[in-house]
């Protein structure tokens, strides 16, 4: 069997040519005999793997000199604790603004350390859009402001940088990290696990203020404090050598693809080949409010569920897989994250119109 086009949320879709490098190097990198999970991770050849891994990333994103780059384990999930650990500084509240469930399990996290402020939330119209900033109830006294930049199960995506003031904007970018542009500097944190836009399971990228760190909660553990990372260049514990590795190549491929605003250039057309057809059918449809959709995770449902079993045995017959639905939410789901190609799209809509031709 041929490789498939994988919608999945992820873990997802890894560039072909990052996967066909590191089949090669499986066994000796560079000439060195032995494979990247075979080396030290104090070792001169991991230490420029992470240190290029690094240095591509901040050319990628623009960072700032003054934040640092921590390549961390735990999953995002983690991240939810490890912010009022760290970021809270003597401050009694946080604010936090609710567009889906990455948001609700975060507010609910964050709960066991601090009284959370939920500044605003679309919960009560199905977590179809992201609040108007006017709508917003934020506390000047807060510590942070924290905000799910793009919610992979629902399909909501802020297409606007909030502003909150003097108070600090943390953002849990991870599911449309290097999908586009994005101004570093709005944010004092940006946290992303990396299965979805930029490697395999198992790494955390933390991108941090330096002003941010150094005042964690009383009887915080040392692996859990930002600082410590930071003094330790990632490395105070093993670091998840095989992910940065990965994660490196992956840097490099869209470099090569002509950095991230060529990136985002490709992912609105993607995202508008699928929306368009949506938009325009009357089986399939999208509850999303439309300047607020995805265009990374697009939702879409049927107007008879009793379809979706044919549609996702039709769609993985014609070798596309992994589109069913959150089980939260149901219908399904096609992420589009870099490495889906335009014509996995294609022939996802072409598939589409032809369903739609034969049970609409």
């Amino acid at each position: 069997m041929g490789r498939v086009f994988n919608f999945s949320a992820g873990p997802a879709v890894l560039p072909e040519q990052v996967l066909q490098q590191a089949a090669a190097e499986m066994l000796d990198w560079h000439g060195c005999g032995m494979g990247v999970m075979e080396m030290s991770h104090r070792g001169k050849d991991f230490i420029a793997i992470a240190e290029q891994a690094e240095a591509l990333l901040r050319q990628l994103m623009g960072i700032p000199d003054n934040y640092k780059v921590l390549f961390l384990q735990g999953g995002a999930t983690l991240q939810f604790n490890m912010l009022p650990m760290n970021l809270l500084r003597g401050r009694k509240q946080a604010d936090y603004v609710n567009t889906g469930i990455w948001s609700t399990k975060a507010i609910r996290e964050a709960g066991a350390y601090c009284e959370v402020n939920v500044a605003a939330s679309s919960e009560g119209g199905g977590f179809d859009c992201v609040p108007d900033l006017a709508q917003w109830q934020l506390d000047p006294n807060a510590a942070y402001v924290h905000v799910t930049t793009n919610e992979t199960i629902g399909g909501v995506e802020y297409h606007w940088v909030p502003d909150t003031g003097q108070v600090p904007l943390v953002a849990d970018m991870s599911s449309h990290i290097l999908s586009r542009p994005m101004d570093v500097s709005r944010y004092a944190l940006i946290y992303a696990g990396a299965q979805k836009n930029i490697g395999p399971a198992g790494l955390t990228i933390v991108i941090v203020r330096e002003d941010m760190l150094g005042q964690v909660l009383p009887g915080t553990p040392g692996p859990l404090n930002y600082a410590v990372h930071a003094e330790a260049g990632s490395m105070s514990n093993t670091p998840p050598t095989w992910a940065v590795y990965i994660a490196g190549l992956v840097f490099q491929w869209l470099q090569q693809q002509g950095g991230i605003e060529a990136m985002a250039r490709r992912n609105q057309e993607k995202a508008a080949l699928l929306y368009d057809f949506i938009d325009a059918s009357s089986l399939f449809s999208n509850p999303i409010r439309r300047q607020d959709r995805s265009l990374m995770n697009v939702p879409f449902t049927l107007a008879d569920t009793a379809l979706d079993a044919a549609f996702l045995a039709g769609a993985e017959a014609r070798g596309m897989v992994q589109l069913k639905g959150h089980r939260t939410v149901g219908g399904m789901r096609a992420s589009l994250y870099n490495a889906m190609p335009l014509e996995g799209v294609r022939q996802l809509v072409d598939y589409m119109r032809e369903f739609e031709a034969l049970r609409g």
